[in-house]
Order: C-alpha cells, then structure tokens, then sequence
C-alpha cells in the first residue's frame, strides 16, 4: 500500500526528503525552520500506534533534525510536539525556535502572524537543507 500524505499537510509544507520511518517536511510558515516528520503508515494518529521499533526510529529521526536545527541554524530552543488535532494523521513537529520570533517564548501555535515564506525563499530553504541532510546515510531527498 502507497503512502498517503493527509490533505492539509500536503497543502501547508513542501516535502523535503525521506528517512528511513518519516517524510520530512518543511512548513511554509515563516518561522522556524519549521519541520514536520511523518511516518509513512497510513491510518496511524498516535505515537503508541507505532510498535515500539518505530517509536525508537521516530526519536531517532526528530534527534537528527533537532541537532541539525541546534548546529545549523543556531537555534536557542527546540520545540517539539505532536498534537494532532486537526490533522490526526500522525505527525511531529520539530520547530527551531528563537527569542526573536514572532511568538517568543510562547508556543507556536495560534501565536504567529500566518505569514508564509514566498516560493522562491521556500525552495531555497529545501534546498540548503536537503544539502545538509543528504550528509546522513538515513537521508534520502529522491521520492
């Protein structure tokens, strides 16, 4: 069975690439980097829907990306969650956060100003980050 993508991420990120578990996705919204990773089986809405393997793969994943944020982008903080609420398809943000973003030091959610980064500045952050990824042995930027 193919991986479906729900509706409303595909809308709202360009993909990235593919670990091993999870499509990376890059959020259009203008903060961040703003990352998503979804694990690529369908029907799956929680965390302890995955069997205990992909759950340690998940961690895996969001760590690579959280210490790419931390050394490439030199963010001062982390976030990461996964709430799920209005798309249950599961997904986990990993957000490079900096204390001067829009919502510092509240979190993102229903505290920035929706605005999103025009096409050409989105590919080219694709691109620089699929450049650094590509470093991993995991990492795969071809769909």
């Amino acid at each position: 069975m193919n991986f479906t993508l729900h509706s409303q991420l595909d809308a709202d990120t360009s993909v990235i690439g593919d670990f091993p578990l999870c499509r990376v996705l890059l959020s259009r919204e203008a903060i961040g980097p703003w990352l998503i990773l979804v694990p690529r089986i369908n029907n799956i809405t929680e965390l302890h829907h995955l069997s205990e393997q992909d759950q340690q793969q998940l961690i895996k994943e969001s760590a690579l990306i959280a210490e790419l944020l931390e050394q490439d982008f030199h963010a001062e903080k982390i976030n990461i969650g996964a709430l799920g609420n209005l798309v249950p398809q599961l997904h986990w943000h990993v957000i490079a956060r900096f204390k001067t973003d829009v919502a510092w030091p509240k979190p993102i959610w229903g505290n920035t100003e929706n605005v999103k980064r025009n096409e050409q500045n989105q590919q080219a952050l694709v691109e620089e980050l699929q450049a650094t990824l590509s470093q991993i042995e995991q990492f795969s930027s071809n769909q």
